[in-house]
């Protein structure tokens, strides 16, 4: 009677916690909504950025929220100590994920280029792609990776539960720090004479070859983290400049009705939030042996999918109405709240549906290989869920309206 009465508090305590850091990401996440429809102007004259947006951000949850993810497991399996030296835990997860940041920076500028042109669409220079990317990339990186440092180590002192904190937290840290950085990065970037543009990209070609000089360099774990990572969010980088491409060529409309553009950031957020959250937690669980890998989900894991919804249908309400009365406060287009929220609520619905499935699928996979789902679990479900949210938001747009 004793452990049904713990096991409910704890199962009521963790759900509020990821509430509340929920809540507290859809706001901030607004704030990025906000400012992306009061840059909109600028989304037009600089060709190619709204290419940027998505991987960019992306990129930045998605490696923070490998950190945070390893991090938690480490916890839960008592590997854990606040020790920066190189061969640590901790230190030899920030050193890779330095790594990480640099190289998938530069691989977002040459690859959203090369889709760019590939999708015939109006863009500015590799050149100018590579140093908004890499420049806005890192600085964003050094400072949302501070972030993660910050809440991991105040969820080991308090003896909360990292994989529910720490999803919301990077993720939310990655939208509202990348996309202010990004935006100033590009309008600094392509007004700058030529000469200037020649310094700063070899000043980027030295960060690089830093950065493969610390993999050659590294320990054994540190070459594993990157190992497993590099390949897998190269590609999915590709997944991100896509959804940029969406974007772009639905960017008249997005900008004619500005409301529809404050909404995707939080929107986005509060999806890879939530599947970040079941991502890390299916992890654990498996690290742990509390999961099995089976092809139909347990108890434990299709509790999880409930809770994914009951969250959805609480948070993507509450975006929808912060960006239509910004919109408001703007002086600028919106559907109206009811429309919003409709939008907002259906269109998150069938993203969460998906998310569910594919973040089980890829803890089970990767598990079963022999590979760390830490690495896999939430670079892979964010990415999928930009193209898959994206393509969802859009058709529930031209459906609705």
């Amino acid at each position: 009677m004793n452990q049904t009465i713990e096991e409910v508090a704890r199962r009521y305590r963790d759900f509020l916690t990821g509430f509340i850091a929920l809540v507290i990401s859809a706001l901030l996440a607004s704030v990025a909504g906000i400012y992306l429809g009061s840059v909109n102007e600028l989304l037009i004259l600089i060709p190619g950025l709204m290419i940027l947006v998505p991987s960019s951000i992306n990129m930045r949850g998605a490696i923070a929220g490998i950190l945070s993810s390893r991090l938690a497991s480490s916890m839960h399996l008592g590997a854990f100590d606040i020790n920066y030296s190189r061969g640590s835990v901790l230190g030899d997860n920030l050193r890779a994920t330095f790594i990480l940041t640099v190289l998938i920076a530069a691989i977002v500028g040459i690859i959203g280029y090369v889709i760019g042109i590939s999708a015939d669409l109006e863009i500015i220079s590799v050149q100018e792609m590579i140093l908004i990317s890499v420049i806005s990339g890192s600085i964003a990186g050094l400072i949302v990776t501070l972030i993660t440092l910050i809440v991991s180590l105040g969820t080991y002192r308090y003896g909360l539960d990292l994989d529910i904190v720490g999803a919301p937290t990077v993720t939310t840290a990655g939208d509202v720090i990348t996309l202010p950085l990004l935006v100033i990065s590009a309008v600094i970037i392509v007004n700058l004479p030529p000469s200037m543009q020649y310094v700063l990209f070899f000043v980027v070609l030295l960060l690089v070859a830093v950065a493969l000089f610390g993999i050659v360099r590294g320990t054994v774990m540190i070459r594993s983290i990157v190992r497993e990572g590099l390949p897998l969010l190269a590609p999915l980088c590709i997944l991100g400049t896509i959804t940029g491409v969406i974007y772009t060529e639905g960017l008249e409309e997005l900008v004619a009705t500005a409301a529809l553009l404050i909404i995707i950031p939080p929107f986005m957020n509060g999806c890879g939030a939530i599947g970040g959250i079941i991502c890390s937690k299916l992890a654990t669980g498996m690290h742990m042996g509390e999961i099995e890998p089976t092809i139909i989900p347990g108890r434990e894991v299709l509790s999880g999918f409930l809770t994914n919804y009951i969250y959805a249908l609480i948070i993507l309400p509450i975006m929808a109405g912060i960006a239509h009365a910004a919109a408001v406060l703007m002086h600028l287009d919106t559907p109206g709240i009811m429309m919003m929220t409709l939008i907002t609520t259906l269109s998150g619905l069938i993203v969460v549906t998906g998310l569910n499935l594919l973040a089980y699928l890829t803890a089970s996979v990767s598990f079963s290989l022999g590979y760390d789902p830490d690495n896999f679990g939430i670079p892979v479900v964010t990415s999928s869920i930009d193209l898959i949210g994206a393509s969802v938001l859009i058709l529930v747009i031209y459906l609705l309206l």
